[in-house]
């Protein structure tokens, strides 16, 4: 049998946490997102949907850079981007990422 803080626990971790906690309409806490704030967030989702894409691994390489600069050194980033064969890290993303630490 779960637990409360198990059940809280496991609704703010991982890489949907967020994604669940809006379709609910609520926040990681449990309180409501307020409904203007809602309709901003899904009618400019709708515009990132029609958005014709360029490929998966230049959205790969986007997301790695984005949450991987939350978690890792500029120098352990970079390198892992190149051992993968992906393009190090560009000037402009090193000071938008790294630029105030």
């Amino acid at each position: 049998m779960s637990t409360n803080s198990d059940l809280n626990a496991q609704s703010t971790t991982g890489a949907d946490a967020v994604d669940t906690a809006i379709a609910k309409g609520l926040d990681l806490d449990g309180s409501p997102i307020p409904p203007k704030k809602l309709e901003l967030y899904n009618s400019v989702m709708a515009l990132e949907g029609n958005r014709q894409r360029s490929g998966v691994t230049n959205t790969m390489r986007s997301r790695i850079v984005r949450i991987g600069a939350k978690h890792l050194s500029q120098a352990d980033l970079n390198q892992r981007l190149q051992d993968a064969d992906f393009p190090p890290l560009k000037e402009k993303e090193i000071a938008f990422y790294y630029g105030g630490k």
